[in-house]
């Protein structure tokens, strides 16, 4: 056992310095990115919340809502979303950059969502995902992250098979479960590190584990093989629209009036529904209802209906999935912890936090044993003329020759 842990401690110190860096970049952006669902929401409509004139007052139509956002813009609006809170604005997105909030009552176009607010997140996400790095670069930064996720999964694992105490006692737990006061700096990192690292071992090893299968495609099929079914076929990349189309083609808008009632029907309690609009006149429509925070796969669904006639083509909420596409799902924000609500987002925050101190208190570990090593390199007895020169040693503080 003694050898094991050795080998194991010699595999974990070199992949925490080597990926350290990565990783701590992951951490605090990640720790940024807790809420940001929330943040940008509050940033986007504080100024214009859109209350009813009387408790019987509807919406408009959806058709109504979309003509407004079209004609104040001169651009076909690409989807819109509409949420059960009365005073929330209709949201309509221009393309994927912009969105527009109008007042579903009066069909008054309230402005856009905060640019500060989503430019920052874009930045964090962007350092996050791919370090920072921009076009074909990028792909070089998802290797390097995806790397490196890998090894944060192994620092996790192999790092609580090291805490665990060798001889069990009230006291060897207390000093590697709770932090100790007055500690020297290398003990206090000593202490840190593995305090830290058992309270967040169980909630950071989901978050990594999730990371690993959102960043390779290998990880998110064995997902499924886990689970005894086999892998879906990857998607076909679609291809980018011309510069220009949304203002050149008009998405086609008519007959949603009661498509979109047929949609608020399908689910009682729903708190959004959005439409991704057709380009075609004949394409079906296709609704996710969402009765969730929008990162609880669990509770969404998608319907979608027949636009000439109204009737069902696909009824798809989370329970007819399969196993494995269950798993694949919650697993996808099991990483950012919204599939649990907002205490599951606290906690991925709070686990990213200690994240960042456990490759902090590791690297300042590894420094100080470089040094050290160094340093007793230095005090090896050289020969000089003949004549040992003098050491101190660790052990009595004495010299030697």
């Amino acid at each position: 056992m003694k050898k094991l842990r050795k080998i194991i401690f010699w595999c974990h110190l070199p992949v925490g310095v080597i990926a350290g860096l990565v990783i701590l970049t992951m951490c605090v952006t990640g720790v940024l990115l807790s809420f940001e669902k929330q943040i940008t929401a509050w940033a986007d409509t504080r100024d214009y919340r859109a209350a009813p004139p009387t408790a019987e007052t509807t919406h408009l139509p959806v058709e109504t809502l979309i003509a407004k956002a079209r004609e104040a813009r001169g651009t076909a609006p690409s989807a819109v979303t509409i949420k059960s809170d009365p005073a929330a604005p209709a949201e309509i997105a221009l393309g994927r950059e912009t969105t527009l909030f109008v007042n579903p009552y009066s069909g008054a176009i309230l402005g856009e969502g905060s640019q500060k607010v989503r430019s920052f997140f874009r930045t964090v996400t962007d350092w996050h995902r791919w370090l920072g790095a921009k076009g074909d670069n990028r792909n070089v930064a998802r290797a390097i992250t995806g790397a490196c996720n890998l090894g944060f999964l192994f620092l996790v694992a192999s790092g609580f098979y090291l805490w665990w105490p060798r001889n069990w006692s009230r006291k060897s737990l207390r000093n590697v479960t709770w932090f100790r006061r007055g500690l020297p700096s290398k003990a206090r990192d000593f202490n840190w590190h593995n305090v830290i690292g058992f309270w967040s071992a169980g909630p950071l090893f989901i978050v990594v584990l999730s990371a690993v299968v959102i960043s390779y495609t290998w990880a998110g099929n064995l997902v499924y093989r886990i689970v005894g079914e086999t892998p879906p076929a990857p998607r076909a990349n679609q291809p980018a629209a011309p510069a220009g189309a949304n203002k050149e083609t008009a998405s086609p808008i008519d007959n949603l009036n009661s498509a979109w009632v047929r949609a608020e029907q399908q689910v009682n309690g729903w708190r959004s529904i959005s439409l991704q609009l057709p380009a075609s006149a004949t394409a079906p429509l296709t609704f996710n209802i969402d009765n969730g925070n929008g990162g609880q796969p669990q509770k969404r669904a998608q319907l979608v209906l027949d636009r000439a006639t109204g009737n069902v083509v696909r009824w798809e909420p989370f329970s007819t999935y399969t196993r494995g596409r269950q798993l694949r799902s919650i697993l996808r924000f099991a990483h950012t912890g919204e599939v649990v609500g907002i205490a599951g987002q606290t906690i991925a925050g709070l686990v990213s936090l200690g994240g960042a101190f456990l490759v902090f208190t590791g690297l300042a570990l590894a420094i100080r044993r470089l040094l050290g090593w160094r340093a007793r390199r230095r005090a090896i007895p050289t020969a000089s003329n003949g004549i040992l020169a003098p050491i101190k040693t660790r052990e009595s503080g004495a010299f030697e020759s």
